[in-house]
């Protein structure tokens, strides 16, 4: 019979963190979560509906896919996902236009990609079939899905489990959620409280002991928690900064086979959508990309809210590690004014409220979200093992094919806790 006076500590108040603990919770069991920010949501970060002119996310923003955790929570909540519609433009560096540098080339890449049995990288994979000079253009437009889209470093990422993705184009099926992730995250912590969960911010957890057969977990402020059995939910890298016992920290080691990348988003409000004044055909945009060095941008298209949202994602975003949020936002206008031949100065007079954030900097992410490498695989089983007392769940754990999604980080979570409850 299970033990309804079991303690668990939950570190990290993100999706999975508390999806995990509202469940754990409900079952009656104790329920302590550790969260090093002031706020919950970790990599869901909601803005000021007042700055925005809507409840803006700083972080995770689109529902991918079916997402059937995410949508049953969800109509759970009381929250609507939206289907979002809209055209993907590209500028080449001259025109815009919907043809995408990839349509030349796609019966092949789709052909390539279904034979494919073994797993390599993108790039070994590029290398062996489209190594040609006439395939200059396919290579370079995969490389950038690849690390615009999935945060991803074509050298070490898995073909395999970007495959799915490229033959069903990932950017089709996109939602949001009314109102943001905030919501969502604002309803997961009062059911937690609800349960009786105790939601602790400003923990920041800088170690976790285990003796005859309890566990501790000590915070950076002192503060110390018995409990017999741990949850880690924080960002991959940041297993790194807390100090583990010998075994939990030679399974976390696994996490260095599994990718994390970092993204930079910047949230630019005008007074009116110029962009559609400037280039009246683009009225249906959603994506526009790009060689720019702020080379994504989307819309809130369907809605009308003149808002331009930019995204650089992927390895080469150190080249901009040194930059604060202002010169973010600076080289985000740079970068709309050179595909739409403004200056500077015209479009940053329109601007209302801006926000910027490199993920990559953030001390309580190190990054935005889990991409697959060849050997990810592997790893996961290795964390996702249920012996001992410390057990490891999140995005980067989810074995489904939308992995590094918000709805992954609360299938993990639900996982998790199932894991517990059935033990």
């Amino acid at each position: 019979m299970a033990d309804n006076s079991e303690h668990i500590v939950i570190v990290g108040a993100g999706a999975a963190g508390l999806m995990a603990a509202r469940e754990l919770a409900r079952a009656g069991r104790r329920v302590t979560v550790l969260e090093a920010r002031d706020r919950c949501g970790g990599r869901i970060h909601p803005l000021p509906a007042t700055e925005f002119g809507y409840a803006a996310d700083g972080g995770a923003e689109f529902v991918h896919g079916e997402a059937p955790v995410t949508r049953s929570l969800a109509r759970e909540a009381g929250l609507t996902v939206r289907a979002i519609g809209g055209a993907q433009w590209s500028f080449d560096g001259t025109d815009f236009s919907q043809e995408s540098p990839r349509d030349p080339y796609d019966d092949r890449l789709h052909a390539t990609l279904k034979d494919l049995t073994e797993d390599v990288t993108v790039a070994d994979f590029l290398h062996r079939h489209f190594a040609g000079p006439e395939y200059a253009r396919l290579r370079h437009a995969v490389e950038r899905m690849v690390e615009g889209y999935d945060a991803a470093d074509p050298a070490r990422a898995s073909t395999l489990a970007l495959r799915d993705e490229w033959m069903n184009d990932g950017l089709a099926a996109q939602a949001r959620i009314d109102g943001g992730y905030g919501g969502l995250i604002d309803y997961l912590a009062a059911e937690c409280r609800n349960c009786g969960a105790a939601i602790h911010l400003g923990a920041t957890v800088a170690s976790i002991e285990e003796s005859g057969g309890k566990v501790a977990v000590r915070c950076a402020g002192g503060a110390v928690h018995a409990c017999d059995r741990v949850i880690l939910t924080v960002p991959l890298p940041l297993l790194r900064e807390i100090a583990l016992p010998a075994a939990a920290r030679e399974k976390a080691a696994a996490a260095d086979d599994i990718g994390f990348g970092s993204v930079i988003k910047i949230l630019l409000r005008f007074t009116r959508p110029w962009w559609r004044e400037r280039k009246p055909e683009l009225s249906d945009m959603l994506f526009l990309l790009s060689d720019e060095t702020i080379p994504v941008w989307w819309t809130r298209h369907p809605d009308w809210h003149p808002v331009l949202t930019g995204w650089f994602g992927g390895p080469r975003t150190a080249q901009l590690a040194h930059l604060d949020p202002q010169g973010l936002i600076d080289a985000g206008i740079d970068s709309l004014a050179a595909m739409f031949s403004l200056r500077r100065d015209e479009i940053a007079r329109d601007l209302v409220a801006a926000a910027a954030a490199n993920w990559a900097n953030d001390p309580f992410a190190r990054g935005a979200y889990s991409w697959a490498t060849p050997r990810t695989r592997a790893a996961q089983e290795i964390l996702v093992d249920p012996d001992g007392s410390i057990l490891f769940s999140g995005e980067a754990l989810y074995r489904g094919r939308d992995m590094g999604t918000v709805e992954a980080a609360l299938a993990s979570g639900l996982e998790t806790a199932g894991i517990i409850l059935r033990g």
